[in-house]
């Protein structure tokens, strides 16, 4: 019976031990870098896999969750002052173009562009989120090109869009089939939060969603405000 007993507080403890590491595929706020592709209004214009104040909205959830938890961040953008204009207010108000070294560049591919490229790979991180313009295009290419040479690439499909449903789901399909992890915007603060009782981002992250995550947001407003929670 004694040997019963040691054997299932063994199995307990270790269980628990077990529980209490998270997956190293769980993204967190030091083990990865962001890069933000060409949320344009150029870019933004033909867009229709997704309705733009979605699109803004979860781009803004994504900015501000690196902001919050200081992920090395690049923003990148094509042909900005001559073709695709400037980023969405929802990138610049976290990262504000005098300030943030926005990389431009004449490729569709970034992985292909030399400053965007060193950019990236100087962050020093083995896994590599992206969202941006168009899914099809300017994120397949430097999602592949990053699993080609060994990292690990996430890709935050609501904060990205495509000149259809079809092109967007297509270019997700095919990036998966290539080993990439599909996220969400929500998912991506969430995962960096993991912990409400983690009080110096608590109250920045809630506020963030308040103002950009709709239902979610007006859930944890009504809380606040009603609940005292």
């Amino acid at each position: 019976m004694k040997k019963t007993l040691l054997t299932f507080a063994f199995a307990v403890a270790s269980f628990v031990g077990f529980a209490q590491k998270p997956s190293p595929m769980l993204l967190n706020p030091t083990n990865h870098a962001l890069v933000l592709i060409d949320h344009e209004s150029q870019m933004g214009f033909a867009t229709k896999s997704i309705e733009m104040t979605d699109l803004r909205n979860n781009t803004a959830i994504v900015a501000g969750a690196s902001k919050i938890f200081k992920v090395p961040t690049v923003v990148t953008t094509v042909a900005e002052k001559s073709f695709s204009g400037p980023v969405f207010p929802e990138v610049s108000e976290f990262y504000p173009a005098a300030t943030s070294n926005y990389i431009d560049r004449t490729t569709m591919n970034t992985w292909e562009d030399i400053n965007a490229h060193k950019a990236i790979v100087d962050k020093g991180k083995k896994k590599i989120v992206f969202a941006g313009l168009w899914t099809s295009v300017c994120i397949v290419g430097p999602v592949l090109s990053a699993i080609t040479d060994g990292y690990d690439v996430y890709v935050i499909t609501d904060a990205s869009g495509d000149v259809s449903k079809e092109a967007h789901d297509q270019a997700v399909t095919r990036m998966v089939q290539a080993g990439a992890h599909p996220i969400t915007a929500i998912q991506y603060l969430l995962e960096l939060q993991r912990d409400w009782a983690r009080s110096e981002t608590y109250v920045p992250v809630t506020n963030l969603v308040k103002k950009y995550g709709g239902s979610y947001g007006i859930g944890i407003q009504y809380a606040h405000e009603m609940l005292k929670h």
